[in-house]
């Protein structure tokens, strides 16, 4: 595009609104270099946070005793640059006495504090003035950070001792009372600075030693509560397993005993076989934890409590225990699982009796309900007799698992089991749980 002298015109300065062609062009240079330049200063900005991090990353790497000569290194290049020739032996031996020592402040913080206060004495008696007397602070910091709080009076009250001193003998005329103000603030605030690390230190310590017990408290919780829920599904198992089989195999030699003579009889046993192992099965899979709340099976069949011990004495009867349920009190206050706790006890005492007494043995299951606690009696009329090395963990059997476990669901609400013998003939099983909420989780 030309203009009215016939030169060449850029687009943007023949666009409207840019009368001044030759000002927008340096405008748009200025503009060009002020990018550049920004984009120069974040490269150096970002090369030199790379370079700091590298650096405090080679530092960390490098032993304390390192960083620890350095003040020293730099103390006595500064008296040999310094001093005239005459005082440089003197100087520099004094001087070396009171840095090097901090090389090994860390290993030993009083011993180092020792060895460069008696050097600062030393000094003072020979009326020498050195730079190095910042050792002393350097050395007080040190035994304050790491030692009790008698060891940093004493320091402190020895520095402060040695200020005075230094005050007395080399404070200009009229300046003696602001040299030693001046001192003595530093001297605090050496003391100070390290009280202040030594309690962050044990701070940090004492964090990190709560972390690791919570830690470890949080494992062996963890480890509890794996322990207790395989003791439960044990539990579970056990009186799931153990009673509808006993009651299937009392059924089935009931329908093999009776399919000659009475069908009918055989065909409802069969049919009670069969609902017997539905339920032993939605038992079993609600106790692992696998049978959700929206199954049709969670409607069908509830969690089993004190209203379901009908339907349990239902199944005894029919597995030839004539049994007879008693409930005096409401129950529909209590807890699910406390009447989970009642249903598995009375199931395992119908169990054993069903398992350990001939026929013609009558059972009684009596629940007694209250607003504080559960009381459960479970008694039959079969005989007893006592058996070589018999404990009481089975009805009478040398050995099982029905009365341990039974103990442990009792045990929960805080109740104690009585099983064994009753005077008259017979077996009993009494307990009384309390509803004190303790055994609700545990159960």
């Amino acid at each position: 595009m030309l203009n009215r002298q016939g030169h060449v015109m850029t687009e943007a300065a023949a666009e409207p609104g840019h009368a001044h062609p030759v000002r927008y062009r340096n405008r748009v240079r200025r503009t060009m270099t002020a990018v550049r330049l920004t984009r120069y200063a974040d490269l150096a900005s970002v090369r030199a946070a790379r370079l700091g991090g590298a650096a405090r990353r080679w530092g960390l790497r490098l032993p304390p005793m390192v960083g620890d000569s350095l003040l020293p290194a730099l103390l006595l290049l500064h008296i040999v640059t310094t001093r005239a020739p005459h005082e440089l032996p003197v100087a520099v031996a004094l001087t070396a006495a009171l840095a090097l020592p901090l090389v090994w402040r860390r290993r030993a913080p009083l011993t180092v504090f020792g060895a460069v206060a008696a050097a600062a004495f030393v000094q003072w008696l020979m009326d020498v003035q050195l730079p190095a007397d910042i050792a002393l602070l350097v050395a007080l910091y040190t035994a304050a950070a790491n030692s009790g709080r008698r060891g940093t009076l004493v320091a402190g009250a020895i520095v402060e001792g040695g200020a005075l001193l230094a005050c007395l003998r080399w404070a200009t005329e009229g300046a003696f009372l602001t040299l030693f103000v001046a001192v003595t603030a530093m001297v605090v605030a050496a003391a100070v600075l390290g009280v202040n690390v030594r309690t962050t230190r044990a701070y940090l310590a004492a964090l990190e030693e709560r972390a690791a017990r919570m830690e470890q408290q949080q494992d062996q919780q963890a480890r509890l509560a794996v322990a207790e829920e395989r003791t439960r599904i044990t539990r579970e198992m056990h009186d799931i397993v153990t009673h509808n089989l006993s009651v299937m195999v009392a059924l089935t030699d009931a329908a093999v005993y009776a399919q000659h003579r009475s069908p009918d009889k055989a065909t409802t046993a069969m049919l009670q076989i069969s609902e017997t192992g539905r339920q032993a099965l939605t038992d079993m899979r609600r106790s692992l934890g696998i049978l959700r709340t929206d199954e049709p099976d969670a409607e069908r069949h509830p969690l089993p409590g004190i209203a379901q011990l009908e339907t349990l004495a239902d199944q005894m009867r029919a597995a030839g225990l004539p049994t007879r349920v008693e409930v005096q009190g409401d129950h529909t206050h209590i807890p699910a699982t406390a009447q989970l706790t009642v249903y598995r006890l009375v199931q395992e005492a119908l169990t054993n009796t069903l398992k350990h007494t001939p026929t013609g043995t009558h059972a009684k299951v009596r629940i007694g309900c209250s607003t504080e606690a559960v009381t459960v009696d479970v008694t039959d009329s079969g005989p007893c007799p006592p058996l070589p090395g018999a404990t009481p963990s089975g009805h009478g059997t040398p050995s099982g698992h029905g009365i341990p476990g039974m103990r442990e669901r009792s045990a929960a609400y805080g109740g104690k089991l009585q099983a064994g013998p009753l005077p008259g003939g017979g077996w009993g099983v009494h307990t009384r749980l309390f509803l004190g909420g303790s055994g609700a989780a545990s159960a």
